[in-house]
C-alpha cells in the first residue's frame, strides 16, 4: 500500500486477491494501527496519523480500468466504513495511506492517494521551498493537468506535474488503450525521474531573495518518497533533495504468501516456499517486527515492480552519492518526524 507531512503508506501487488483486512485492519502493526501507533515516526508533538486516510484498489476489469477510490476524514482507527468495506473487499493491487499534515487542509480532496483514469499516485514527505515552487510548477502545466487539482496539497500537484511529463513524452494520461493495457513500467519509471528532475529545478530557481528571507534561510530539500501504479506495474522511489541527509523510511518484502500465526492472533509472516514472488509489499513502516521479512530500500533509489519481480535502481542525478558506505545525515528525516531507516537499524 502505498501526502503531505509524516503520513504512513502501504501497498500491496498479489498474483492473487487478496482481502483488504489482512493487510489494513489484521496485522499487529497495521497501517490503521500505525496511525495512532506508529513505532517509526519521530515526530512526538503530533503522535497521531490522524488527519484522514484513503483506500485505492483495482476491481474487475469488466468494470473498467480505473482504481475504486475511498477516502475519509474520520481518522481511520475511528471509521467504521473503513471496516465494514476492508473486510468484504479483495484486490491484487491496493494502495493505503493514513495522513498527518502541515500542507494542506483537512478534506476529502486532500487525502491520498489521488487517482486520474487508471493511474493512481501516493506521497510521503513534502516538496522543499513550496511556497515558493507552486505557481512556477502551475504555470508550467499544460492547461490539462492545471485542471485536475481539486485539492491544496504539494502532492497532488506532483501527480499533475507526472500527468504533465507522460504527456509531454507521447504517453496521454487520457488514451483508452494505454489505460486498459497499461504505460509499461520503464515508461513509468523515466516519467518519474523527470518528475523528479523538473521538481529539483524549480526549487534551483528560487531566487536568493526569498531564500534569505528567514533569518535561518528557506529549507529547500524536499522528501520525495512517490508511488505511481497504472494498475498493472508500480514504481516507488525513495528520495531526498539532498545529498548529505537521509530520506523518509521506505520497505518491501516479497514471497509466496502473507499468513496469520494460527497461535497468535495479529501476527502475519510473509511465508517463502520457493524462489518465487506471489506477493510484494511496499511500507513506510513495516507490518511485521520479523527483520528478516523487510527490506530496506536505499536513499535516492526506484523500487519497480513488474509482474511481482521487485528491482531497484539509484536515481543518479545531482543528490547521488556513488560511496555506498558514506553516511548521511538524519536530521532531515528527525525535524520533519520522519524515520531515518538505515540510521535506526544500525543504531538497534
Amino acid at each position: 500500500m502505498l501526502h503531505a507531512i509524516t503520513p504512513r503508506r502501504k501497498l500491496y501487488k498479489g498474483k492473487d486477491e487478496i482481502l483488504l483486512s489482512k493487510l489494513i485492519l489484521d496485522p499487529q502493526h497495521s497501517i490503521l494501527t500505525q496511525s495512532y501507533d506508529s513505532r517509526l515516526r519521530l515526530d512526538t508533538r503530533r503522535p497521531h496519523n490522524g488527519d484522514g486516510f484513503g483506500l485505492g484498489y483495482y476491481t474487475s476489469p469488466a468494470l473498467g480500468p480505473a482504481p475504486c477510490i475511498f477516502t475519509s476524514t474520520t481518522p481511520a482507527w475511528n471509521c467504521v466504513n473503513l471496516l465494514r468495506i476492508s473486510s468484504k473487499t479483495t484486490s491484487n493491487l491496493i494502495f493505503a495511506h493514513v495522513r498527518a499534515t502541515t500542507e494542506g487542509s483537512l478534506s476529502d480532496s486532500n487525502c491520498h492517494p489521488f487517482h486520474h483514469n487508471s493511474l493512481m499516485w501516493m506521497h510521503n514527505g513534502g516538496i522543499g521551498g513550496w511556497k515558493y515552487v507552486k505557481r512556477n510548477l502551475a504555470m508550467s502545466l499544460h492547461e490539462r493537468w492545471f485542471s485536475i487539482v481539486g485539492g491544496s496539497t504539494d502532492s497532488e500537484w506532483a501527480f499533475a506535474l507526472f500527468l504533465d511529463v507522460l504527456d509531454r513524452m507521447g504517453y496521454d494520461p487520457d488514451s483508452t488503450t494505454l489505460n486498459e493495457t497499461g504505460f509499461g513500467h520503464t515508461v513509468l519509471r523515466k516519467a518519474m525521474l523527470t518528475t523528479i528532475k523538473r521538481i529539483n529545478t524549480l526549487i534551483a530557481e528560487i531566487p536568493d531573495k526569498e531564500r534569505k528571507e528567514k533569518e535561518e534561510g528557506l529549507d529547500c530539500r524536499s522528501l520525495m518518497n512517490f508511488a505511481i501504479t497504472d494498475g498493472h506495474s508500480v514504481i516507488c522511489t525513495r528520495y531526498v533533495g539532498s545529498k548529505t541527509d537521509e530520506a523518509a523510511s521506505l520497505y518491501w518484502s516479497s514471497g509466496t504468501s502473507w499468513q496469520e500465526d494460527k497461535s497468535m492472533k495479529g501476527r502475519f509472516r510473509m511465508e517463502r516456499r520457493d524462489k518465487g514472488a506471489d506477493i510484494v509489499l511496499v511500507a513506510s513502516e513495516p507490518l511485521t517486527f520479523e527483520r528478516d521479512d523487510w527490506v530496506i530500500v536505499p536513499t535516492n533509489s526506484t523500487l519497480t515492480i513488474h509482474k511481482q519481480a521487485v528491482m531497484v535502481h539509484p536515481i543518479v542525478d545531482e543528490n547521488y552519492n556513488p560511496n555506498p558506505s558514506y553516511t548521511r545525515s538524519t536530521g532531515l528525516a528527525v525535524s520533519k518526524g520522519l524515520d531515518a531507516s538505515e540510521e535506526k537499524e544500525r543504531g538497534e
